[in-house]
C-alpha cells in the first residue's frame, strides 16, 4: 500500500477578500436601492423628494431659525428693527428657550428643580446597568429600581421629611409628569399584565371570569373614560371625607388601563408555545408555578417582545391625556403657553409642538432600538 500522502494539503488557504461588487457601499446599494428596476424608481422618486422637501426644512428648522431672544418680536416678521425681507421665516426656539424649565418641570418650585434633577440622575445610574446584558448583581439592581427606587423618589418629589419642603403634585408639570406617569405604568402594567393573562387561562372559572371581566371593560372604554372617572367620579363613591390625592388616581388609571392590553399581549404569547413544552415540564415533575416561570413564561415573553415594547411606546405617549383632567404633562405644558401673550407668533406654537414631538420621539425611539437589541440577542430558535 502506498504510503505517500503528499497530495494532502497541510496548510489551510488564507481567506481572500469579496470582489469589490459584493461588499461595501456598492453592495448595499445594489441590494437595498437598486435590486430591481421598480426598486430603483422608488429610490430616485425618494430622491428627488428629499430633494424638494430637506432645504427648506433645514432653512425653517435651523438657518431662518431665532434661537434666542426677550419675546415674541424676535420671531415676527416684523422685528424691532424694522420689516424682514420677503419671504423670511423660521423657528422659534427663542420660545422654547424661554420656557424650557416650564417644559421639564412644570410649575414645580424653582429653587427645588435640584430634587428632579437627583431623581433623573438615580434613575439613569439604576436602570443602565439593568438594561446591559452582562451588567453584575441583576437581581440586586432589579430590586433597588424597582422597589427602592420609587420610595426614594417619592419622598424626594414629593417632600415633607427629613426637612424637605412639601410640593403638592397639582405643582407638578412638563416632563416630570409624563417620565412618572409612563414609569410608574409601565413597571405596573408588566407584572399585572402577566397575571391577569395567567388568570384569563386559568382553569378555574371564578378566576378566569374574573380575569376576563376586568381585561374586556378596559379595554372596551378610552384611556380618557379612565382618566375622567378615575378624577371626578371615583371620589364620589368613597366614604364621606375619604380621598387621595388626583395625581395618584391617574397613576392607578394609566396602570390599569395599561395592564388590560399588556395581558392580551402575554396571552398571544402563551398561547404561541407548543403543547410539547407543557407536555415535557409535567414530564419533569414541575409544578405549575415552576412550569410557568422556568418553561412557559420566558419562552413567551421573548416571543412578544415586540408587543410589549408596542404598548410601552402608546402608554408612553398616552400620557397626554391627562390634559382633561387638568393636569399638564409636557405636551399640555407646551400648549398652554402658546397663550403667553409674550410669545404670542404664528412660529410659536408650531416650534414648540415640534419640540415636543421630538422629545417623545427620542424616547420612544430609544425604547424601539432595544427592542430591537434584545430580540436579537434572544433569538436562539433559528440561526443565520
Amino acid at each position: 500500500m502506498d504510503n505517500n500522502l503528499s497530495f494532502v494539503r497541510t496548510e489551510m488557504l488564507q481567506g481572500q477578500t469579496p470582489p469589490l461588487g459584493e461588499r461595501g457601499a456598492v453592495r448595499w446599494m445594489r441590494t437595498n436601492l437598486f435590486a430591481t428596476p421598480l426598486d430603483s424608481a422608488l429610490t430616485l422618486l425618494a430622491i428627488l423628494l428629499l430633494a424638494w422637501f430637506l432645504p427648506g426644512m433645514i432653512n425653517w428648522l435651523f438657518v431662518n431659525a431665532v434661537w434666542s431672544g426677550p419675546d415674541r418680536s424676535v420671531c415676527s416678521t416684523v422685528a424691532q428693527g424694522g420689516i424682514q425681507p420677503e419671504g423670511w421665516s423660521g423657528a422659534c426656539w427663542a420660545y422654547v428657550n424661554a420656557n424650557f424649565n416650564q417644559f421639564m418641570y412644570g410649575p414645580y418650585p424653582l429653587d427645588q428643580h435640584w430634587r428632579v434633577n437627583l431623581v433623573a440622575i438615580i434613575f439613569v445610574l439604576l436602570l443602565v446597568p439593568l438594561l446591559v446584558p452582562k451588567a453584575p448583581y441583576k437581581v440586586l439592581n432589579a430590586i433597588v429600581f424597582f422597589f427602592i427606587f420609587p420610595i426614594v423618589a417619592f419622598i424626594l418629589l414629593v417632600g415633607g421629611w427629613f426637612g424637605l419642603p412639601y410640593v403638592e403634585t397639582s405643582s407638578w408639570g412638563g416632563l416630570l409628569v409624563t417620565l412618572t406617569l409612563s414609569f410608574v405604568g409601565i413597571s405596573v402594567s408588566l407584572p399585572f399584565g402577566i397575571v391577569l393573562a395567567l388568570g384569563r387561562r386559568s382553569k378555574m372559572p371564578v378566576i378566569k371570569m374574573l380575569c376576563v371581566i376586568f381585561i374586556e371593560t378596559i379595554r372596551g372604554i378610552p384611556l380618557i373614560t379612565v382618566l375622567f372617572m378615575a378624577s371626578y367620579m371615583l371620589p364620589l363613591f368613597l366614604p364621606p371625607g375619604v380621598s387621595f390625592d388626583r395625581f395618584l388616581r391617574a397613576l392607578i388609571g394609566v396602570a390599569l388601563f395599561a395592564s388590560a392590553y399588556m395581558a392580551e399581549v402575554v396571552r398571544g404569547g402563551l398561547q404561541a408555545i407548543p403543547k410539547g413544552q407543557y407536555e415535557g415540564a409535567d414530564s419533569l415533575g414541575l409544578g405549575y408555578w415552576q412550569k410557568t416561570g422556568l418553561i412557559v413564561l420566558p419562552q413567551a415573553l421573548k416571543l412578544v417582545i415586540p408587543g410589549i415594547v408596542n404598548t410601552f411606546i402608546g402608554l408612553f405617549k398616552d400620557t397626554s391625556l391627562v390634559t382633561v383632567i387638568s393636569m399638564f404633562d409636557l405636551l399640555g405644558t407646551v400648549k398652554q403657553h402658546f397663550s403667553d401673550a409674550n410669545w404670542i407668533s404664528p412660529q410659536t406654537p408650531i416650534s414648540g409642538l415640534i419640540f415636543a414631538g421630538f422629545v417623545f420621539w427620542i424616547f420612544c425611539f430609544g425604547m424601539s432600538r432595544y427592542s430591537i437589541f434584545m430580540e436579537n440577542r434572544l433569538d436562539t430558535g433559528h440561526k443565520r
